[in-house]
């Protein structure tokens, strides 16, 4: 054992760990570091403004612009205002589903991988923040490709021959990749964005409020002078605005249910990571209201001008409409005339912070924050950030997004696993332990401690995660093309309400049955008390020292942090109700 201790791999694996708290012990290595502790007083920066600018920096992007198109394209399709009122619904039902989970994260400042720990066990929690990570890693490849084509209408608004050669003698790049998927100039465009998005990840969450504060102000006027340019141009707002939906019966009330639950589900990452931000809050209800209007609000208005302005598209060039507002853009950039390119220029420029904001916010910082708890001795967020970024490189998102029309289909159905961890961290806060949550023992890995229940994991959570999923199993294989009965399909257009009321009941039903500890009989939050965090064990612990296989590392992963006070999360004795 010494001589492994000796050895060139644990000098170096002790030299690449992140800062961390002096005297902790083998299990609480995996448990704890700095990204991951409770925030403390002093990184608490995030006021109610700052998360009004980040959902108004976040509604403006081109997903968020193309869900209502989407509705009224679908085949029937519903009206415009129809698709609207749909936008308008299901937001607003996301945005409360954010305040449950942000409140959480808001009073006791810590993020969702912490949260889920009391819910799915200390080690059990490893497995949803796995499949929120990778999921977040992917959507980043995704999300960096679409900011590469905006980067791409800002070159060539420059540089006209900015584009691939098509071989028609018109001009252009060669293609020097060819059979790969994608062509020299997207990937070069998309390699400028990817590259261009790096130093934004080195920033601390509390200090990137700034780049959403800045996005907040310059994307939503760029995409209102799109809005007002579009109009001009079609004189009038077009004809979809006057044209009668197709969908009728029952078939429209069902597509209703499909687009509310498809604004829904464009939340369902965002959701359950919102402790990721909220924790920064300077207060609880700066998390609240901020929220609660700015999510529907924010979305509404940009749904609204991607249908008007996708609408006057069929006046300007006739045909179909055209629902992506980069391909719109290009066909301005095709007309020619300096004024047009210098258009097309600041609104792609827009469009590119907007990419670039929304990547961070809800891939980045995600997943840099669930691997610092996938591998906390060695990662905290700036690193995560980094290894997810690398991954949304070398993934290739242009095969994903080329070989199979399904792809959406499959990222959307991922809802159905998320609206699972939902309903038991949601049910497990609100309804089991009535907002007691006992935060140093979050950190333990003694088997007393009252989150570490079977070897670390908890059934009863893992029970209702399970019972979530399967309710949708069946609705999930009819959409991708399966034949399934009609009831099937149904549950699974309601399939993120169907996950979560399942697992909420299956959870709460468990939880009366089988009785967990560390919970309140009225409402209790203690997440007040927390000041600075010192989770080692220490003598008045009563089990600090003989603990079985968890030696003290003094020195372990650069025990910087400086604990001062009493230990976060005791001001009210640990009890069992």
């Amino acid at each position: 054992m010494e001589k492994v201790r000796n050895s060139k791999v644990a000098y170096w694996a002790d030299k690449l760990a992140v800062e961390s708290e002096d005297g902790l012990t083998t299990a609480q290595l995996m448990l704890f570091n700095h990204d991951l502790k409770p925030v403390e007083p002093e990184r608490r920066q995030w006021g109610a403004w700052n998360f009004v600018g980040f959902w108004v920096a976040d509604s403006f992007n081109i997903n968020t612009w193309m869900i209502s198109s989407s509705m009224i394209a679908a085949k029937p399709g519903l009206s415009w205002w129809q698709s609207w009122l749909c936008v308008w619904i299901g937001y607003s039902i996301a945005a409360c589903f954010i305040c449950l989970t942000g409140r959480i994260g808001a009073m006791y400042h810590i993020s969702f991988p912490v949260v889920s720990r009391s819910s799915f066990g200390i080690w059990g929690a490893l497995w949803p923040v796995f499949n929120r990570a990778a999921m977040a890693c992917i959507w980043y490849g995704v999300q960096a490709w679409i900011g590469g084509t905006c980067v791409y209408l800002m070159i060539r608004s420059i540089w006209n021959n900015w584009r691939n050669d098509t071989g028609d003698g018109s001009g252009g790049i060669h293609n020097g990749i060819p059979n790969s998927g994608t062509n020299t100039v997207a990937f070069v465009s998309f390699l400028f964005f990817w590259l261009g998005s790096l130093p934004a990840i080195w920033f601390p969450v509390e200090k990137i409020r700034h780049l959403f504060t800045v996005k907040a102000y310059f994307v939503p006027t760029a995409g209102l002078a799109f809005f007002i340019w579009a109009i001009v141009r079609a004189k009038g707002i077009g004809p979809i605005v006057h044209q009668p939906g197709t969908a009728h019966g029952s078939e429209l009330g069902w597509q209703m249910v499909r687009g509310i639950m498809s604004s829904i589900a464009n939340f369902a990452t965002l959701i359950v990571n919102d402790p990721d931000f909220s924790r920064f809050a300077r207060k609880p209800s700066d998390a609240l209201w901020s929220q609660l209007f700015t999510i529907p609000i924010g979305f509404a208005v940009t749904s609204f001008i991607g249908i008007i302005v996708s609408s006057s598209s069929t006046v300007i060039f006739g045909g179909d409409p055209i629902w992506n507002p980069l391909d719109l853009l290009e066909k301005f950039l095709e007309e020619g005339g300096s004024g047009q390119r210098f258009g097309v220029f600041m609104i792609a420029a827009a469009f590119t912070l907007a990419q670039l904001g929304t990547n961070i916010a809800a891939n980045s910082v995600s997943a840099g924050t669930d691997m610092t708890a996938l591998a906390p001795r060695w990662l905290n967020i700036r690193r995560g950030g980094y290894i997810c970024a690398l991954v949304g490189l070398v993934m290739c998102p242009w095969n994903l997004l080329s070989s199979s029309n399904s792809f959406t289909t499959y990222l959307s159905a991922y809802s159905v696993f998320l609206s699972s961890i939902a309903g038991v961290i949601i049910c497990d806060y609100y309804w089991v332990r009535k907002g007691y949550l006992e935060i140093k023992n979050l950190y333990s890995g003694k088997k007393t401690g009252p989150y570490y229940y079977t070897f670390g994991f908890h059934m009863r959570g893992y029970t209702a995660y399970i019972c979530g999923i399967l309710i949708n199993v069946v609705g999930f294989a009819g959409a991708i093309g399966k034949p399934v009965p009609i009831g099937a399909k149904h549950i699974y257009d309601l399939n993120f309400f169907a996950g979560f009321i399942v697992s909420s009941l299956v959870y709460w039903s468990l939880c009366r049955i089988f009785p967990i500890p560390a919970t309140s009989e009225t409402w209790l939050e203690v997440g007040d008390e927390i000041r600075n965090v010192s989770v080692a064990y220490h003598e008045s612990d009563g089990e600090a020292t003989g603990y079985d296989e968890e030696v003290m590392h003094g020195g372990s992963g650069k025990g910087r942090l400086q604990s001062h006070g009493e230990p976060i999360g005791e001001a009210v004795p640990s009890k069992n109700f």
